[in-house]
């Protein structure tokens, strides 16, 4: 084998070791997300802040400007408004970063111009 079929062949195996490797960081994400979303219902995080994040009568919004994962760690853990504090008791970090993980997975929601079923103000 020549010089260049074996940095190819390295190059190769190479690309191939670290395709495996963000294939399973995605997986772990993915299944991370689907806890959070899954911890985010059963917790109840949904009853103030919408079913996604969008924010209800109770809370405010968390999507699309949802905090930092520290950040957001910090304010669950002792909030400065009359949200009730989660403690480790009720959730861990590892929930609260699950829930984080899902929150930050959201897709900003569509402009209400780009929705084509609603009507468009007369003048447009």
């Amino acid at each position: 084998m020549n010089i260049l079929n074996k940095i190819s062949c390295s190059l190769l195996l190479t690309l191939i070791g670290a395709a495996g490797v963000a294939g399973e960081a995605y997986a772990q994400s993915a299944v991370e997300i689907s806890r959070g979303h899954e911890l985010f219902i059963n917790r109840g995080c949904y009853l103030c802040h919408g079913t996604v994040g969008q924010g209800g009568i109770a809370g405010p919004h968390l999507v699309p400007d949802t905090l930092p994962a520290e950040a957001f760690l910090a304010f669950v853990r002792r909030p400065p408004s009359e949200m009730p504090p989660f403690s480790e008791k009720i959730m861990s970090d590892a929930e609260l970063h699950a829930v984080h993980a899902y929150l930050s997975s959201l897709p900003k929601s569509p402009t209400a111009d780009s929705i084509k079923l609603l009507p468009k103000p007369v003048g447009k």
